[in-house]
């Protein structure tokens, strides 16, 4: 049985993987700071309850990531999704910056999954599918940049982009495919309520582009439509 571990599961597009992969009898190891009040991941897991696990994670606490490890132990994990991020938009004008914002928005947003794909990086060699995928931006295409603002966020993104073509080129002996994703502008807390795509439009076309993905396509950045996106 597959087996998806995914960050951010408790709302939004992570908890829409969450039913689709759990739809497509997948084994889901979800993740979310506060599984207590993660009332929708319950339901859930009334419902697949031998398929479904919810685990308490702070992504940018390497404390919590280690305990996951340290959980999971030696299972193979199919696709690790780094789901999980932060807008920060009270930073992300010019002249309004504050730097502690944009610190926290880069540990959760670059440096947590860096720390994600290295503590698991053994699990995911060791599965069929072996997918480290990561949840990117168009905002963060520095050659596609024709909007103003948003430039803590942008900024982690692009950040993440190196993170992940850098990281694809360390782990293709290993086989394994990595993975920057733009999910398109989607109805959720952080896209609001006027954006192209729901949650479910957008989680059908992410799997499609990972189920199509070989070691060839390792280190891309792609757009929700399958094309690929300069960087």
């Amino acid at each position: 049985m597959p087996t998806l571990l995914i960050t951010g599961a408790n709302r939004g597009l992570g908890l829409e993987l969450c039913k689709q992969f759990l739809q497509s009898e997948w084994k889901v190891i979800a993740t979310c700071r506060n599984p207590e009040s993660a009332t929708r991941l319950s339901v859930l897991k009334d419902k697949y309850p031998k398929l479904l696990s919810i685990h308490t994670l702070e992504v940018s606490n390497g404390d919590h990531i280690n305990e996951l490890k340290t959980q999971l132990g030696e299972t193979p994990i199919d696709i690790l999704f780094n789901n999980a991020g932060v807008y920060a938009a009270e930073s992300a004008e010019f002249g309004s910056s504050d730097a502690v914002v944009w610190l926290d928005a880069f540990k959760v947003n670059v440096i947590s999954p860096m720390k994600m794909m290295e503590v698991f990086v053994e699990n995911v060699a060791n599965s069929d599918r072996k997918i480290m995928a990561n949840m990117s931006s168009k905002m963060g295409s520095i050659a596609e940049t024709s909007t103003d603002g948003s430039i803590a966020y942008r900024s982690t993104k692009s950040a993440l982009n190196m993170v992940i073509a850098r990281v694809a080129l360390d782990l293709k002996e290993k086989g394994i495919i990595t993975l920057a994703l733009h999910p398109g502008w989607v109805r959720t807390d952080m896209g609001g309520a006027n954006a192209d795509f729901s949650t479910e439009e957008s989680a059908i076309s992410l799997i499609k582009i990972m189920n199509n993905a070989s070691i060839k396509d390792t280190g891309k950045f792609f757009d929700i439509d399958g094309s690929i996106i300069p960087w």
